[in-house]
C-alpha cells in the first residue's frame, strides 16, 4: 500500500458529502450526542426566523427540530430548507445537541441536507392543522396515519401485540395458526361472511380460530392463535368493526379457574407492559394513566346471577337469562377501578360448546372479562365440552350441520380431556389502553359496515 497521505489531509475539514455521517434514526438520538449524523423522513412542521429555518422531522420513529444557519449552509440548501412544504421527505445532516426545551429533548445543528420530493404548493398536503370531519380523516386514512395521535395509538398497539406474543411464549405456549377460510360457523351462523370457494362449495370468513385451537391443544397442550377474524355484524357501535385481530389460547387440562387466572395474568401483564414501555405515546393521547395504574390483580369476580342482580339495583331492565348490553357491562363496571370477571351465563346465550355447570346445568362454564371505563368485553371464554355424546346433542340442538364437524368430534373420540381457553380483541383492548372514543382509530385500515377503503 502506498505511503503517500490521502490528498485531502491538508486541506482542513472533510465536505459533509465526503464525511463518515452515521444514518440514524430520530429515537437513537440519546446515544449520538456529539456525532455528526443523518436523519431520513419528511417535514412535520416548519418555523423560520430571519436567516435561520426550524425543520421538524419525522421519521416514524419520533420527531427532532434541526436549526438550518444561512450562513453555516450552501445558499441552495438553505434555500431547499426554507421552501419544504408539509410531508415533503427530505434527508438531514448534522450535529445532535441535547436541548431539554426542544421536541424530545434533542436538537441537530445543519450542515447539509438534500430533498428527496417537496410537497406541490398546487396540490398540498390534506391534513392540515384546522379540524377536519371524521368522514374526511377516514377516507384519508393512509395519510392520517402520520398524525401525532393516530402514530402513537398504533405504536401502543405495536407494544400490545409484542407483550401477547411475549406472555405467551414465555409460559410454554405454542404459536400454531388457524385457517381464514373455514367451513362452518364457531359463533353463530347469522354473522358470517361467506365466500364462493371457486364455485364448487362455500364457505366463510373465520368468526374465531378456536375450534380448530382446541385441536391444536390436544397436540402440543398448551397454544395460541394470532390474527384477523370476522364478524358480519351490521353494528355501528364505537366497539365494533366487521375485520379484527383477536389472540386465542388453548390449554388442555385446563377448567374453569385456570382459564380465569391466565387471563386475568395476561391483562396486568400487558397494562403494566404499555405504561412502562409507552409512556410518550400516552402523554400524546393525553391518556390518564392513573386509570390503568389501578390494573392489578385480583380482579372483582361476580356470578351471571350476581351481575343480574347488582344490575337491576342500578335500575337495569336486564332480566336473568338475558345478555348483558353496552349500558349493563358499563353499569357493572362503573364502582370498580380495574376489569370485572363475570362467570357462569345461562347456557343458551352462549355458544354450543360450552361445559355446562355439573351442579346448575342450565348454565355454562363461561367467562367474560369486562374493562372499567365503558369500554365492555375485552376477554370471552371459558371451559369446552369435552364430552362426545352432549357435544353431539348440542350441535343437534342448535341445529349445525353435523358433517361440517365430524373433525371436531373427533376430538372427543380420541384423547379427550378437560379444556378451555379465551379470546381477547385486540383493538377493544388498545382502545382502553389509549382511552380512545371508538375502536375505528386502533387499527391502520378499519373495516365497518360503511367503510372499506382506503
Amino acid at each position: 500500500m502506498s505511503s503517500e497521505p490521502h490528498p485531502l489531509a491538508e486541506t482542513g475539514p472533510v465536505p459533509v458529502a465526503l464525511s463518515a455521517a452515521r444514518k440514524i434514526r430520530i429515537s437513537e438520538a440519546s446515544r449520538h450526542v456529539g456525532e455528526l449524523v443523518e436523519l431520513q423522513g419528511w417535514l412535520y412542521n416548519l418555523r423560520k426566523s430571519g436567516k435561520i429555518v426550524f425543520p421538524i422531522i419525522r421519521d416514524g420513529s419520533g420527531m427532532m427540530q434541526c436549526v438550518a444557519v444561512k450562513s453555516n449552509l450552501p445558499e441552495p440548501v438553505f434555500e431547499a430548507l426554507k421552501g419544504l412544504t408539509q410531508e415533503s421527505s427530505f434527508t438531514v445532516t448534522g450535529t445532535i445537541r441535547a436541548e431539554a426545551r426542544a421536541t424530545g429533548g434533542f436538537e441537530l445543528d445543519v450542515t447539509d441536507a438534500k430533498v428527496i420530493q417537496r410537497v406541490s404548493e398546487d396540490q398540498p398536503y390534506p391534513i392540515t392543522p384546522k379540524e377536519h370531519g371524521v368522514d374526511f380523516l377516514m377516507d384519508h386514512r393512509h395519510l392520517w396515519l402520520r398524525s401525532r395521535r393516530q402514530h402513537a395509538a398504533i405504536r401502543v398497539r405495536h407494544e400490545v401485540i409484542a407483550g401477547i406474543r411475549e406472555y405467551f411464549d414465555s409460559h410454554g405456549f405454542t404459536l400454531v395458526d388457524t385457517p381464514i377460510f373455514t367451513p362452518a360457523a364457531c359463533e353463530g351462523t347469522t354473522t358470517l361472511f361467506e365466500v364462493d370457494y371457486f364455485g364448487d362449495e362455500k364457505v366463510y370468513l373465520t368468526q374465531s380460530g378456536q375450534l380448530y385451537n382446541e385441536a391444536n391443544a390436544m397436540a402440543f397442550g398448551k397454544v395460541y392463535c394470532f390474527g384477523p377474524t370476522f364478524r358480519a355484524e351490521k353494528s355501528k357501535t364505537r366497539r365494533h368493526l366487521t375485520e379484527f385481530w383477536m389472540v386465542e389460547p388453548e390449554m388442555a387440562y385446563a377448567d374453569l379457574d385456570e382459564v380465569k387466572r391466565v387471563a386475568e395474568e395476561l391483562l396486568v401483564y400487558l397494562t403494566a407492559r404499555v405504561l412502562e414501555n409507552r409512556a410518550e405515546e400516552l402523554k400524546i393521547l393525553e391518556r390518564d394513566t392513573s386509570k390503568l395504574s389501578s390494573v392489578r390483580a385480583p380482579f372483582p369476580r361476580l356470578s351471571y346471577d350476581e351481575a343480574v342482580k347488582l344490575l337491576q339495583t342500578k335500575g337495569s331492565e336486564i332480566e336473568w337469562g338475558g345478555d348483558f348490553g353496552n349500558t349493563d357491562e358499563t353499569l357493572l363496571t362503573e364502582d370498580y377501578d380495574r376489569p370485572v370477571i363475570v362467570d357462569r351465563y345461562p347456557a343458551h346465550i352462549k355458544a354450543f360448546y360450552f361445559q355446562p355447570d355439573e351442579q346448575r346445568p342450565e348454565l355454562a362454564l363461561g367467562v367474560d372479562l369486562i374493562a372499567p371505563e365503558g369500554y365492555g368485553e375485552i376477554i370471552g371464554g371459558g371451559q369446552r365440552i369435552h364430552d362426545l355424546a352432549l357435544l353431539e346433542a348440542r350441535l343437534a340442538e342448535h341445529r349445525l350441520p353435523r358433517e361440517a364437524f365430524e373433525w371436531y368430534l373427533d376430538l372427543r373420540r380420541f384423547g379427550t380431556v378437560p379444556h378451555g381457553g379465551f379470546g381477547m380483541g385486540v383493538e377493544r383492548f388498545v382502545a382502553w389502553m389509549c382511552g380512545l372514543e371508538h375502536v375505528r382509530e386502533t387499527i391502520p385500515y378499519p373495516r365497518m359496515l360503511y367503510r372499506t377503503r382506503p
